[in-house]
């Protein structure tokens, strides 16, 4: 197994997503700006879909014009979140080069989250896919409520597996399993990595890991054990999902940091120019933010810095 892995942030897309507070393009740009300094090389941007039922994605054109013309010389990849014809074209003419694809197995969750059947979803995602390929860009799908739904409850394994299996078909270059609502316990999410990284390839597996119950750390464990090495975070512990009741911020990109350098894990990413981007952050959302991480590490701060730096 690696000793290293990918960290997708979702801090600028999923985290900002349902905050209540409107975060402004400059903001933003000063966030990828710190994201890009901290080491993350792979930062879902923006999400394009209607600013009426997503204030917060209003700027997703100008931030991936941004980030194209600060960063398009480097290998950072800038990812935009598509749901629909019309946002992969905007997206396209943005400049995103990167796109990702959402289908949940949930068909109550489907219905409340773009309006659309399972089966309209899958059968667009597969209609997007195809277009990404023509088109050279790279593709990310999410499965979405693959342990628990808002709505329906716990969910049938096999119906994630037999779902999982279609979309791989479809040729996907990343495939992330998502507790949307962070109700997964982790016998389950290591079980059902573990089953998947059987049948498809687990070095282009994901898991989009929310921390609602406090368990979402001790989910990311199973997966690691389960092979996974693609892992989904949200500086500060931002997060949440605007059609998913319950859903509280994803795991915190600051916690899974500070896990992997305890296990021997490398992440590239500087821990401490984390912390830099939270306090910012903080300010912004008007409101405590930060992982489960914060109390110990302030503690530390405060007392004996200089024993204790996670970089690499």
């Amino acid at each position: 197994m690696s000793d290293y892995i990918k960290i997708y942030e979702v801090g600028p897309r999923d985290g900002l997503q349902n905050e209540r507070v409107l975060i402004n393009t400059a903001q933003k740009q000063q966030l990828v700006d710190g994201l890009v300094q901290a080491g993350l090389q792979h930062i879902e941007l923006t999400s394009y879909v209607h600013p009426k039922y997503v204030p917060q994605m209003a700027d997703a054109d100008e931030m991936m014009r941004y980030a194209n013309t600060q960063y398009g010389r480097t290998p950072i990849q800038f990812i935009g979140l598509v749901l629909n014809q019309r946002g992969y074209d905007r997206a396209l003419a943005s400049g995103c080069r990167a796109m990702a694809f959402g289908v949940a197995v949930s068909e109550t969750f489907s219905q409340e989250n773009t309006r659309m059947s399972s089966a309209q979803a899958l059968q667009i995602t597969s209609d997007l896919l195809a277009q990404a390929r023509r088109d050279g860009i790279w593709s990310r799908v999410y499965l979405m409520t693959a342990w628990v739904c808002p709505f329906e409850g716990p969910i049938n394994r096999w119906r994630t597996i037999g779902l999982a299996e279609r979309i791989w078909e479809l040729g996907v270059d990343e495939l992330a399993i998502a507790d949307t609502i962070g109700h997964a316990h982790p016998l389950e999410v290591g079980s059902l990595m573990e089953e998947l990284g059987r049948r498809l390839d687990m070095n282009r597996l994901a898991v989009h890991l929310h921390d609602t119950q406090a368990i979402g750390l001790a989910n990311a464990v199973t997966a690691l054990q389960a092979g996974v090495r693609i892992f989904d975070s949200s500086i500060g512990g931002l997060g949440g999902c605007p059609f998913a009741p319950g859903a509280a911020g994803n795991l915190a990109t600051e916690d899974l940091v500070h896990l992997c350098a305890k296990m021997g894990i490398g992440t590239g990413v500087d821990f401490g120019q984390l912390w830099e981007i939270v306090y910012e952050l903080e300010k912004w959302v008007q409101r405590p933010i930060g992982g489960r991480i914060r109390a110990w590490w302030e503690s530390l701060c405060a007392t004996k810095p200089e024993l204790y730096q996670i970089s690499d």
